[in-house]
């Protein structure tokens, strides 16, 4: 990977990362990247039993500390992470929320920690760690992951099929299939966002989309935030932050990936500048954050990484405003409900395209650095790599669980370092 000076422009975005749009250019780019995120923003509290506009709130302050940690540099949005759910039911069935905002506390605070160690003793590692072979299958591995997320957002009703769910996953995929590939000018930037629209207005048509929750909607409604000793007595709960802090070292390794997949896409090394060390700090920061206002750990979000890789718009200024809407969406009630309301098929039917243009620029790395699969090691790394990454395969070690893309990058690391360059047989 090479090293870009803060110069550099990358000639295949149509907004390169510090490219400010007109401003009803950048209203509507802003809300694309909204739309894609707020599903899975708050179906994490859902899930868990906390307040969804918490988290909106949280996503979009982590994310605008996420961007100052970086100096604007890296184009990325940070939502609630699904690598916590399990533990943080559990957490919230015995002992509430104070548990899991002080496990959210701690896992942010272990990426603060490890951001410190990267700053005093470099990270000129990751190059040796994290080769073209062993970078394009863990891409792969995170956007083909989520296929059967998508495709059970797609069906919708998991306990049959339902055509008329797919239905509208399948109009939706076409439509914004179409609007990408044919669409001219502004328009051809917004294909999420025209085909939302246009999967919803099908949607209403089918008679899938709950509005009773918009009419009881209140048009401003201040979010219950669970403050950090404000709230509720003080008391601590070391079961809570020994069971969360481990999680943070696996969403790191999803970090890593998401980084990579950026660099790729921006023709740049953020592992160099601004740093590891600073893209850390900013996700770990923000995690803190969430904790103590009351909503789950974050992570940055593939969705919206789709996003850049189908609009080419990379201007940091894009993710900064979608931040910013999330903020206040998070105290219109009657907005957020709305949004809230977009039936999964929807979203089902985009995450098709979006996660599979993730996997595409894993195949582009080794593509790009003519990765040559006649060697036995690089077979054996990536077929290690695909399968237990795609298959699922985990480690789980008591409540710590080191998740099936964790492990397929751990392996692969391991294996990089280990397998000589050329196999005896070759010889």
């Amino acid at each position: 990977m090479m090293t870009q000076s803060d110069s550099y422009r990358n000639p295949e975005a149509i907004l390169d990362i510090q490219d400010r749009p007109r401003p009803e250019q950048w209203l509507i780019l802003s809300i694309q990247h909204l739309f894609t995120m707020f599903g899975s923003t708050v179906l994490v509290p859902l899930l868990v039993g906390l307040n969804p506009s918490i988290a909106l709130f949280a996503s979009g302050v982590g994310t605008l500390i996420y961007i100052l940690c970086t100096k604007a540099k890296i184009p990325a949005y940070l939502g609630s992470s699904f690598a916590f759910i399990a533990t943080m039911q559990a957490l919230m069935k015995a002992d509430g929320y104070p548990a899991v905002g002080q496990g959210a506390i701690a896992a942010g605070l272990v990426y603060l920690i490890v951001a410190v160690l990267i700053y005093h003793f470099g990270a000129n590692w990751i190059d040796r760690l994290l080769p073209p072979i062993v970078v394009g299958p863990i891409i792969i591995v995170i956007g083909l992951s989520l296929a059967t997320t998508a495709a059970n957002d797609a069906m919708l009703n998991h306990t049959h099929y339902d055509l008329k769910y797919f239905a509208v996953a399948i109009f939706t995929l076409v439509i914004t299939i179409i609007f990408n590939m044919w669409l001219k000018g502004f328009a051809s930037m917004i294909p999420v966002l025209l085909g939302i629209v246009a999967g919803y207005l099908m949607a209403l048509a089918c008679g899938i989309v709950d509005l009773s929750a918009v009419a009881k909607a209140p048009w401003f409604a201040l979010p219950a935030f669970d403050v950090v000793g404000i709230n509720y007595d003080f008391k601590w709960y070391p079961t809570a932050i020994i069971t969360m802090a481990p999680i943070a070292f696996v969403t790191m390794t999803e970090h890593l990936g998401h980084v990579m997949v950026l660099n790729k896409l921006t023709k740049r090394n953020f592992f160099h500048n601004p740093g590891l060390h600073r893209t850390l700090l900013g996700d770990g920061l923000s995690s803190v954050i969430a904790g103590f206002v009351g909503g789950p750990p974050t992570t940055s979000y593939g969705e919206n990484i789709g996003v850049l890789a189908m609009t080419k718009v990379h201007s940091v200024f894009v993710l900064g405003g979608a931040a910013l809407f999330a903020i206040v969406f998070s105290f219109v009630g009657k907005i957020a409900a709305v949004i809230q309301s977009i039936p999964t098929p929807v979203i089902g039917g985009i995450s098709f395209l979006l996660f599979g243009m993730i996997a595409s620029n894993g195949l582009r790395i080794l593509v790009d650095n003519h990765t040559d699969f006649e060697k036995k090691r690089n077979l054996v790394i990536a077929s290690v790599i695909l399968v237990i990454g795609i298959g699922g395969a985990y480690l789980q070690i008591g409540s710590f669980q080191l998740t099936s893309i964790a492990l397929a990058t751990v392996l692969g690391m391991v294996l990089n370092l280990v397998l000589p360059d050329q196999a005896a047989s070759e010889n």
